[in-house]
């Protein structure tokens, strides 16, 4: 009789207790032992005296000198280990067998079915490879899982965003292999035609625009509220040309019909359904962030266990009118990063060498780094009551006196598995139009702007903890406290850029402790560039805007995850 390793915490229990079992067998490389079954999981304690108890793994007790599921060299990372039992009576094994599927059979949380996309060209073009590697896991598991290899880009995109509500229901999650980037994808398809939400404050000077225009007057006071609409253009995020007369779309059918499917809200968050990343990109910054580990097995047997954890994502939306002054918002989404001027430039100068695979950023990054080039752009921000006290000025900061959130290596608080922050206020919230406009300063909360020459603007969701960044781009971000981390490189010379990216890239460094470095806690922004124009990053994507907001929707999808231990 065998049994798969794993988790060291086996997923949520049935409220139905489990009846004691309990009886004497062999166990390979330990000897007799004493195997039991109760509400508590599956244990074992050797009959040995000279063995003293036991560790407890996937709900199994091990005795000490026995390989645990957990690597001994990465507290994060998990490996597959398997304990053969054995006892001389063939119907005492067969009973065990049963009660222990009976058992997993009653716990709630584990995944019965998967929709599997597959990248083949993500990273080093291995990701049929990856999902060949953790595949048994799943069937082991027995997990139903619909493979899809994704044709072309945008085919994950469309996947999920033609699959019904009725048919996603079918499914407890849906897994990509892939990089942050594919990830991004299908994320997008899932949320574009079921993510019903105002939108974020338009930029103000895009409100001053419109309000020249007799034919948009009642604009200011009502986009902050109105619903996004897709169609299937050649971008597939664009909203139709229909138009009412606020210049945006009602919810329904590109007819202006309602579907049938529409009758079946998706409503999110959902507990129940989550996502899945399989890490095989360049540099899977999410996998990181949410399991601790780069590594397929890790991954899998998160999802194979029906871990959760909640992730905040952020909505971003670009604003522009057309010939006939009637406003055309087009919508997309982000789970770690946005990234403006040395983090677009980067990715679109990666784009020229892909035949370089990961490598191609550092080459990429160094050219984007030896051209130094900054932007102009005005920023607004919404101030968070709670960060005031630390966003003062400091004395101690390089080169002189700048108003920016700083915190001491002592007090931050950074985000791990069961995390107080994230756990702490109610998992869905957002902005909720706190203001039309962030020249509308409101009662409770306030807009402040930063307006100069920026090497990048950058919001991290999360920390973005990967390879090259150890700690991330932001140590003590988290991954469901309902904030942004904005941070505003402002133009400075080519040494002290070189040493700021340097500090970003050393383990336990101080990449925010620059006079020319601004950061703030926030749970909206708004941007307009001047002049010449760089390129959005989102996740890791292309996205191209002259005039934008964001505003963050706190824990809106799930992952199975439960974020890193150590």
């Amino acid at each position: 009789m065998e049994i798969n390793g794993g988790d060291c915490n086996s997923g949520d229990k049935s409220q139905a207790e489990t009846s004691v079992l309990s009886s004497k067998v062999s166990l390979n490389h330990v000897g007799e032992v004493t195997l039991t079954l109760n509400s508590d999981g599956l244990s074992w304690k050797s009959l040995d005296s000279g063995d003293n108890g036991g560790s407890t793994c996937l709900g199994i007790k091990l005795v000490p000198d026995i390989p645990t599921e957990k690597s001994k060299s990465q507290a994060c990372l998990w490996i597959v280990a398997m304990y053969s039992f054995g006892h001389k009576d063939l119907q005492t094994c067969q009973m065990w067998v049963n009660k222990i599927n009976d058992s997993l059979n009653k716990e709630v949380g584990r995944p019965r079915n998967l929709l599997v996309f597959v990248h083949p060209m993500s990273g080093k073009a291995n990701g049929r490879r990856t999902w060949e590697h953790v595949a048994p896991i799943f069937a082991r598991a027995k997990i139903n899982t619909k493979v899809i290899v994704t044709q072309r880009a945008g085919h994950a995109f469309d996947v999920m965003k033609s699959t019904t509500n009725e048919e996603l229901n079918s499914y407890d999650g849906v897994i990509a292999v892939g990089g942050d980037g594919f990830f991004n994808e299908i994320l997008n398809g899932f949320l574009s035609s079921r993510h019903k939400a105002p939108f974020p404050p338009a930029p103000s000077d895009f409100l001053d625009t419109l309000r020249n225009d007799v034919n948009s007057l009642d604009y200011a006071s009502n986009v902050a509220c109105s619903e996004t609409h897709y169609n299937k253009e050649s971008d597939p995020l664009l909203p139709s040309s229909a138009h009412n007369e606020l210049g945006l779309s009602p919810l329904g059918t590109d007819d202006g019909s309602h579907s049938i499917d529409q009758e079946i809200e998706y409503l999110l968050p959902n507990q129940r359904f989550r996502f899945g990343i399989i890490p095989a990109g360049s540099t899977d910054a999410i996998v990181i962030c949410t399991t601790g580990a780069r590594d397929p097995i890790t991954s899998a047997l998160h999802i194979a266990l029906g871990k959760r954890v909640c992730l905040d994502v952020v909505q971003v939306v670009r604003w522009k009118t057309t010939s006939t002054s009637k406003v055309e918002p087009c919508v997309r989404y982000a789970a770690s990063f946005a990234g403006y001027g040395f983090y677009g430039d980067v990715i679109t100068e990666s784009e020229k060498y892909r035949w370089m695979g990961p490598k191609r950023y550092d080459y990429a990054g160094t050219k984007v780094f030896l051209r130094h080039r900054s932007y102009e752009a005005e920023v607004a921000y919404l101030e968070v009551e709670s960060e005031k006290k630390s966003s003062i000025p400091d004395g101690s900061r390089m080169f002189g006196k700048v108003r920016s959130l700083k915190r001491k290596k002592c007090e931050r608080i950074i985000c791990r598995a069961n995390c107080n922050v994230c756990n702490t206020q109610p998992v869905y919230s957002s902005t909720r139009c706190p203001s039309a406009t962030p020249d509308m300063i409101s009662q409770e909360k306030r807009w402040l702007k930063s307006k100069g020459r920026f090497l990048s603007v950058g919001a991290a969701v999360m920390s973005n903890r990967n390879e090259r960044a150890p700690d991330g781009l932001v140590a003590d971000a988290h991954l469901s406290d309902g904030f942004l981390h904005l941070l505003l490189i402002k133009d400075c010379p080519h040494a002290l850029y070189l040493w700021h990216l340097t500090q970003l890239a050393r383990k336990g460094g101080n990449p925010l402790d620059f006079n020319f470095v601004e950061h703030y806690k926030t749970p909206a922004f708004t941007f307009t560039s001047f002049g010449n124009e760089s390129v959005w990053n989102l996740d890791g994507e292309l996205f191209q805007a002259h005039k934008l907001s964001a505003q963050v929707f706190r824990g809106l999808v799930c992952l199975f995850a439960s974020g890193p231990e150590v």
